[in-house]
């Protein structure tokens, strides 16, 4: 228990309990947080002996606060969002340009053009936050957000980049003059495969991929995991083995021929539910110079990518 009254709960406890008592599920905090379920529930737990009351009543199906919990949460939320507002404006230079997208978009499609923007809008300064939790634009003081989403999740103020293809994708070297003409020719080659526990992108995965194409019986030679995306790529273009390879992140592999497709453009899958890249303007950032400029240079690069793979 606390000793006394100026002391308080440390604010990795309070974010634990905010994203918690806030989805009423310690798996979405976990998710949000980006740390495991059991993480959130030691957070919890240490919170409740700290303050010596229960915050949460726990059952098999549900999850619901206690009125204690209750007045913790409509306090803790209002701290945390002026925590956030003031440390958004002190970070955020006048100018500062402040985007957040996923770690894999970032490193395989946004950085390496980031050069451009820069040349044609040096006076713009940038911070670029990649993070694959989805982040409350207002809250966190960001301008912009790249996500890969629904239609529906992306919002009516977004804007649609592009959407994108799935298929296997290896090194030249690897197949050593080899063909493969079916997927069942995966047998007997090592298959690169992105962890991803709590199932975000279930088409990137070779069992989801299989059973799309009705491929059955492979046996591959091995299997490495890798927690990030970018790595598995990194991966594939060292000869490591075969991965899913993302259309728009590939393409300019595919183009230098550091990665080729092993069954040219058969058997290539798309996420079922019309997901693509959307760019989401914060409402509060959306009349800033700096968005607009940014926001066209996207959509150029965009066009100007798909002329070229007309």
């Amino acid at each position: 228990m606390l000793k006394g009254a100026r002391e308080l709960p440390s604010l990795d406890l309070l974010k634990g309990f905010e994203a918690a008592a806030r989805n009423l599920s310690f798996t979405k905090a976990a998710a949000e947080l980006f740390v495991t379920q059991s993480a959130v529930s030691r957070q919890i737990q240490t919170l409740e002996e700290q303050l010596g009351v229960a915050l949460f009543r726990r059952s098999h199906r549900e999850l619901r606060l206690t009125d204690e919990g209750q007045t913790l949460y409509k306090t803790s939320a209002e701290v945390l969002r002026l925590l956030r507002e003031v440390a958004g404006r002190l970070n955020a230079r006048p100018g500062m340009l402040t985007v957040t997208t996923t770690a894999s978009f970032a490193a395989l499609w946004l950085v390496p053009r980031l050069a451009d923007f820069r040349r044609l809008h040096p006076g713009i300064d940038m911070r670029l936050d990649a993070t694959n939790e989805i982040q409350d634009l207002e809250r966190e003081g960001i301008d912009l957000a790249i996500r890969y989403c629904t239609p529906k999740a992306a919002g009516a103020a977004a804007v649609r980049l592009f959407g994108e293809l799935v298929f296997p994708v290896c090194s030249k070297a690897l197949l050593a003059g080899k063909r493969l003409n079916s997927p069942e020719d995966l047998s007997g080659q090592v298959l690169l495969h992105y962890d991803d526990p709590y199932r975000r992108y279930p088409w990137l995965s070779w069992e989801v991929w299989f059973e799309v194409t009705k491929t059955q019986g492979v046996k591959p030679a091995g299997m490495l995991r890798f927690s990030h995306y970018d790595q598995v790529m990194q991966a594939a273009v060292d000869g490591h083995g075969i991965a899913l390879g993302r259309s728009r992140f590939v393409a300019h592999w595919v183009k230098q021929g550091k990665l080729v497709l092993p069954f040219g453009k058969r058997y290539m899958s798309t996420p079922s539910d019309s997901r693509a890249y959307f760019l989401v303007p914060s409402p509060r950032s959306a009349v800033r110079p700096e968005v607009a400029k940014f926001a066209k240079w996207l959509q150029q690069q965009v066009l100007a990518e798909d002329e070229e793979a007309a």
